[in-house]
């Protein structure tokens, strides 16, 4: 009798980070019934900051977000998935992708995780108080001085509102050490958030995407979220008290819903596996067409696969979410991924959530960041 082979997984505790992995984990039993894998979960704020060379010492698979990608490189703790995986496969993901969500994981010549999930910043609405989408953030003030807009401010997520909107402007944040910040435009934006965090409810700045979706689903005092991550259950009926429904952003240049800070999560394999061509295998068929298309929209999953997106089936029990968000996400702006970054988001995300709540002018945090930004990179 063959000995089976116990994997351990971690992901992040929300349905759609956990339900869709239960059951691919269920299916893949069938064609592997010597395989369990135990999945583990951790809440958003952890998923969020948790490092990820923590969980490669604990875990086989794990679910990472592409900003971590520089850290995993410097600390050597996930496998590089191309020297496991078939070339024509990872050709296949990537040619299946939404928008960056693929190449988010490639970095320092190597994939380091596979798209099981997409999503960025788009709006959110209750379709049953507001007729219709807003299309720019002037019609977002509008909303905001009748009291009808929520809008996610805990750290990260105010940080994550200014880059969307600066890129959305034109003029995207910096990516490496020798791009500038355009002062002018960072100034704009972070007045422009502040002025809209002055008409929200207070109670928005302990909110993050859940948080801020539960408010907008649950009773009628608001009738949209501006800028929040995508999370499809929230479309399904019986979700929640009422149904949302998603849309491309609002805009606030003059080119379109593109520039939304991209999110999603991808699926890793710990350099510490004594499995590493099992893991590889889960992963892969994790991020197919196949199951993006079927078990894993089906158990409250978001899919990374284009395929799954451009699915009427899988639009169906989510009100078009994906359709209805689709320019925005193909159109999202790749965050800085260098070793250091996750602790700029941290106190980068304190610079522009003092600037709107007063405690720092505009100029003071825009300077701020710049410095802490530089500051971020490994010195040579």
């Amino acid at each position: 009798m063959t000995a089976q082979k116990q994997l351990r997984g971690m992901t992040w505790s929300d349905p759609r980070g956990y339900d869709p992995l239960i059951a691919a984990t269920s299916a893949f039993r069938e064609r592997h019934p010597d395989v369990d894998i135990t999945w583990d979960k951790r809440s958003l704020q952890g998923f969020e900051s948790t490092p990820v060379d923590e969980l490669a010492s604990q875990y086989d698979l794990i679910i990472i977000d592409h900003p971590h990608v520089g850290a995993i490189v410097q600390e050597n703790c996930l496998l590089p998935l191309d020297a496991h995986a078939p070339e024509s496969c990872l050709e296949q993901l990537l040619a299946e992708t939404v928008g960056k969500s693929f190449q988010s994981y490639f970095y320092k010549g190597h994939q380091w995780a596979v798209p099981v999930d997409a999503a960025c910043q788009v709006q959110a609405i209750r379709p049953d108080l507001l007729s219709a989408p807003l299309a720019t953030f002037g019609d977002v003030m509008k909303q905001a001085r009748d009291g009808r807009v929520v809008l996610p401010l805990r750290p990260p997520h105010v940080l994550m509102a200014f880059f969307s909107l600066l890129a959305n402007s034109g003029v995207p944040f910096p990516v490496t050490r020798t791009n500038r910040l355009d002062p002018i435009a960072a100034q704009k934006v972070l007045k422009e958030v502040k002025a809209l965090a002055g008409l929200v409810d207070p109670a928005c700045t302990k909110m993050d995407p859940i948080a801020a979706l539960d408010a907008l689903s649950d009773g009628d005092q608001f009738a949209v979220c501006p800028l929040v991550y995508v999370y499809a259950p929230y479309a399904r009926n019986g979700y929640r008290p009422h149904r949302v429904t998603f849309h491309d952003m609002p805009v606030f240049g003059k080119s379109g819903p593109l520039g939304s800070a991209l999110g999603g999560t991808g699926l890793a394999v710990s350099a510490n596996t004594q499995h590493p061509d099992l893991c590889v295998e889960f992963a892969l068929w994790a991020a197919s067409a196949e199951v993006q298309s079927g078990l894993y929209a089906e158990n409250n999953g978001q899919p990374g696969n284009a395929i799954a997106w451009g699915s009427d089936g899988v639009n169906a029990p989510v009100g078009n979410a994906y359709h209805n968000t689709r320019l925005t996400h193909e159109a999202a702006w790749l965050r800085p991924r260098h070793a250091g970054y996750m602790d700029f988001q941290e106190e980068g995300s304190q610079i522009v959530f003092d600037a709107i709540m007063g405690k720092t002018s505009a100029t003071t945090a825009v300077a701020a960041l710049q410095k802490r930004f530089d500051e971020s990179f490994p010195h040579d």
